[in-house]
């Protein structure tokens, strides 16, 4: 996408002091990059600052420029902007829509239908297996799976989403040259190669905290409805959640242990008026199915597959430890075990992936 007219949106975009506010300012008044940059710094002062109007005058710095043209060569790379058929429609729904994006990946994607599933970054056992659920039931009913890349609940989701036809967006807080965190460097080659990575901030942009309040109203503005799994109270997916209210898309929620931290935030959405789930299915009847899948969706969702079978013994132990976090001296004194016969069934059991073992000695059973 090389040309004369993107090469004007990234002149304009690259001056430093431009914003979203200031570019929309601009365009509105001139009609494109092209006029805005050709135009005198007394009629730009009218609008902007200025400082700003003789820095747009003077144009970007020419290695910043030189290095986003040549990312531009690389074929999965695109520049997406307001002027573009191509930009996103549910984008251009929300208030405030970024004048332009950065894409890499399956552009196509971005106009297909989406559902967000955002959460915790110190997501739980059973918060990671429900969102990977969750995302891939919904990603093998067409729904495109849209999250955010962090640890924990997004890239859980983002796992499930390439599992099925949908695949996934993942929406960026820093320049696409640059994987934020690094651990999920290979999650993100992945989607760039089988889904697509999206971010409004230009390349070399690192991941400032105040880059993901900004990209959490891409995740929702592009799509039809928000499925939260797993948050604390004052999270960042409860941001996100607040924006897809305020952009009239749906918001859902998984409930939790009263006890768990990560669960006071869904908890606190409910009550506000977003919608419990349980399944995949809930979802579904509510905002109806995605793209035609290319295989009959199972019932309900992952998490809901038979467990593997365990002996009387082994279910007793299940049923002390209920679906709530609990220490090992009050889950074998609830279950009238010794230590060492508990020891070798929790063992077991969390080889079957039937529990799971967190920090703090406790155990965690698993749907």
């Amino acid at each position: 996408m090389r040309d004369a007219d993107s090469e004007s949106w990234l002149r304009l975009a690259l001056v430093p002091g431009v914003g979203p506010a200031a570019m929309v300012r601009l365009l509105s008044a001139f009609g494109d990059p092209a006029r805005v940059l050709a135009a005198s710094p007394a009629s730009l002062a009218r609008l902007v600052p200025a400082k700003l109007a003789e820095a747009i005058r003077q144009g970007p710095a020419a290695d910043e420029l030189a290095a986003a043209l040549a990312w531009l060569e690389v074929p999965e790379n695109r520049l997406l902007t307001l002027a573009d058929a191509d930009y996103p429609p549910r984008l251009l729904e929300i208030a405030d829509p970024p004048p332009l994006l950065y894409v890499k990946g399956r552009v196509e994607l971005l106009a297909a239908p989406s559902i967000a599933v955002v959460g915790s970054r110190n997501a739980t056992p059973q918060g990671l297996q429900n969102a990977e659920a969750f995302a891939r039931e919904l990603s093998r009913q067409g729904w495109t799976i849209a999250s955010g890349l962090a640890l924990g609940i997004d890239a859980a989701a983002h796992q499930g989403g390439l599992a099925g036809m949908g695949s996934t967006i993942a929406v960026v807080g820093t320049g696409l040259d640059i994987v934020y965190p690094a651990r999920n460097h290979a999650l993100a080659r992945q989607i760039a190669a089988e889904g697509v990575i999206v971010s409004e901030f230009a390349l070399g942009t690192p991941g400032r905290a105040g880059n993901f309040p900004r990209r959490n109203r891409i995740i929702s503005g592009l799509a039809r409805g928000v499925l939260v799994v797993e948050a604390a109270l004052q999270s960042g997916s409860l941001i996100t959640a607040r924006e897809a209210a305020e952009q009239g898309r749906e918001v859902f929620a998984i409930p939790g242990s009263i006890h768990s931290p990560v669960a006071r935030g869904c908890h606190q959405l409910i009550k506000q008026g977003a919608k419990l789930v349980e399944t995949a299915a809930d979802i579904v009847d509510e905002l109806g199915g995605g793209r035609m899948p290319l295989v009959a969706p199972r019932a309900g969702t992952v998490a809901e597959t038979a467990a593997p079978a365990v002996d009387a013994e082994a279910a007793a132990l299940l049923a002390a430890l209920g679906h709530d976090p609990l220490d090992v001296e009050t889950l074998l004194g609830r279950a009238g075990l010794t230590p060492d016969r508990g020891y070798a069934m929790l063992l077991t059991l969390e080889l079957a992936g039937l529990v799971a073992r967190l920090p703090g000695g406790r155990f965690q059973r698993l749907a």
